[in-house]
Order: structure tokens, then C-alpha cells, then sequence
């Protein structure tokens, strides 16, 4: 358990019994209704426990003491704390989700959440790889055809082709890859399913993978695992952030991760014509917001191109 989660549950025990209470039917919900991932409704948890201790400070012992200001001063505390624009407005977004649960479930008489405004985070550009920095990774395993090596080739070129989500790669299993259609039926966040397309790279992968690399790594823990990791389970999200880590350092390419592989999709898509509302399917944002972000990376690497080489720049 980490230093955070053990500060969390001393906090959380503390609480008065009302507030204790709203907490845990919080996170419940979250959980059984709302079916936020197990990382989200962590989340949540440490950002309305350190609510709820700071007014538990102020004198409030249930939720419907919670008012404006209450939540107000707690951002307010945190600011000069040190926290940055973008970690106040997730916590605020977090109390605001918070309230208006309360406030629907009786908890509380009405949801002071909804007055509540709280700094715009700035939202970092995503580090992307060029085109043919992402073709050295996901060739950087080789034609070596041993198990873990096959493994590693089609995880790349899974994350590459499809931009999904490394849980999403964990997640899948045999039965989801529609190899004559090449796609990928992926379960995204909330529950919600998609299909993806990949091309013939990720297919020869695939077959590789499937026809020598997993059935010498299968065991009685694979189950219908797509992917495996080397004791026979299936791969978890930590192993595919090693693996991507390592041949990206052995090709010579800057650091990256399997959520760079994402954004680096993304961007490329973009910038090969895709619609914006296609990439947006294909990623399985809720929102296009979310996608907007690679139409300024986009942008950034369109400036930086112009500056390098029109005269008049």
C-alpha cells in the first residue's frame, strides 16, 4: 500500500460515522452502478476523503452540511498547498460528481456542488512519436519467432494499429480478434464495447503469436487470454509498460509508454485524413473534446514544419 493510500484510510476511519458512511456507499456505486474502473474509483475516494476530512474540520458531521463555502475553502487550502491548475480542477470535478450523487440519492438537500467553478487545468499536448519512430518500435523485436518475442511483436503492433487502451490489450480475449474482418472487438471504460480495425502488420503478428508464441507459453491460468505473460496468465498492464519501455530504448527512440502508442495513433490518423468523429469511434472517447487535443498536435507539428522551411516564416 502506498504512502497516499495509507494517509486515505487513516483520514477515512477518522471521518464521522455519516460522513464515513457516504463514502463508502460513494464508492460502491461508482463501482457497482457507474462501473468505473478499480484506478477511478480510487480516485474519487482519495479526493472526497480529503474533502470530507477538511470539512469534518470546519464542523460538519453529515453531508448535507457540505455548502459552497465549505467546498470553497478546501480548494482554496489545496491551491496554497501547492496543487496545480490541473489537479484542482480534477478534485473539484471530483466533489462536484460527489454532490450531485448525494443530492440524487436524499444525502443531501440540494447540490451546492453545481456553484462551484474551479480553474481550467491546462492540458499537456501528449508526446507522440513520428511515423517512422513508431515503425522502428514496433519492428524492434524482430523476426525472432520465440514465444516472448512473437508476444512483444504483437502487442506493438495491437497498440499501434488499434490506439486502444492498455487495459483494453490486457482485457482481450481470443475470441474478440475477427481475423477475416481484421478487427477487434475491445471493452472500453463504462462497460461500453467497440470494434476496432487494425491492418495486415497487426494480422501477421497476431497469427505468429497465435500459431507458435502463445500455445508454448498456454497453461491452465491462460483461460481464453489473448495475450500472455511468460508464466502463463494473462498479460497485465505492468508487463506491457516494460516491454514497450525496453524496445523503445533498444531502437533508440525517446521514452515512451503504451498510452504514447495511443496518442501517437491518434495523431497519425489525423494527420492521414481521418475524420475527427472516426478517431473518436476508434479511440472511444465519450467526448470529442477528448480527441480535439491531437488536432493541436496536429497543428504543432504543422507550425513547426512551416517554420523550418518557408522563407518568410
Amino acid at each position: 500500500m502506498s504512502r497516499t493510500e495509507r494517509s486515505t484510510r487513516a483520514r477515512h476511519e477518522a471521518l464521522p460515522q455519516p460522513l464515513r458512511e457516504a463514502v463508502d456507499e460513494f464508492a460502491n456505486h461508482l463501482s457497482r452502478v457507474d462501473n468505473r474502473s478499480a484506478h477511478t474509483v480510487r480516485a474519487y475516494v482519495t479526493d472526497l476523503v480529503s474533502l470530507l476530512d477538511h470539512a469534518s474540520r470546519m464542523g460538519c458531521t453529515r453531508p448535507d452540511d457540505l455548502d459552497i463555502s465549505v467546498l470553497r475553502s478546501w480548494l482554496a487550502r489545496l491551491r496554497t498547498l501547492g496543487a496545480a491548475r490541473a489537479s484542482l480542477a480534477r478534485r473539484a470535478a471530483s466533489a462536484r460528481t460527489f454532490t450531485a450523487w448525494a443530492h440524487r440519492t436524499g444525502r443531501m438537500s440540494s447540490d451546492v456542488g453545481q456553484a462551484l467553478v474551479s480553474p481550467r487545468g491546462r492540458r499537456e499536448l501528449p508526446a507522440v512519436l513520428r511515423a517512422d519512430q513508431a515503425t522502428a518500435l514496433v519492428q524492434a523485436p524482430g523476426q525472432d519467432l520465440s514465444p516472448v518475442a512473437t508476444r512483444d511483436r504483437a502487442v506493438l503492433e495491437l497498440l499501434y494499429a488499434t490506439g486502444i487502451r492498455v487495459s483494453e490489450l490486457c482485457g482481450l480475449d481470443r475470441d474478440d480478434v475477427d481475423a477475416a474482418r481484421r478487427v477487434v472487438r475491445v471493452l472500453g471504460k463504462g462497460g461500453k464495447e467497440r470494434s476496432v480495425p487494425y491492418g495486415i502488420p497487426a494480422q501477421r503478428a497476431l497469427d505468429d503469436w497465435l500459431r507458435i508464441g502463445r500455445p508454448a507459453l498456454a497453461g491452465p491460468r491462460s483461460g481464453d487470454a489473448l495475450l500472455l505473460g511468460t508464466r502463463g496468465g494473462r498479460i497485465q498492464a505492468t508487463v506491457v509498460r516494460r516491454l514497450v519501455h525496453h524496445h523503445a530504448r533498444a531502437a533508440g527512440l525517446p521514452r515512451t509508454s503504451p498510452h504514447g502508442l495511443r496518442h501517437s495513433a491518434a495523431t497519425h490518423l489525423l494527420e492521414g485524413g481521418a475524420d475527427l468523429r472516426e478517431v473518436q469511434e476508434i479511440l472511444g472517447h465519450s467526448s470529442l473534446s477528448s480527441t480535439q487535443i491531437y488536432t493541436h498536435v496536429s497543428m504543432e507539428r504543422l507550425r513547426a514544419a512551416y517554420q523550418r522551411a518557408h522563407p518568410r516564416a
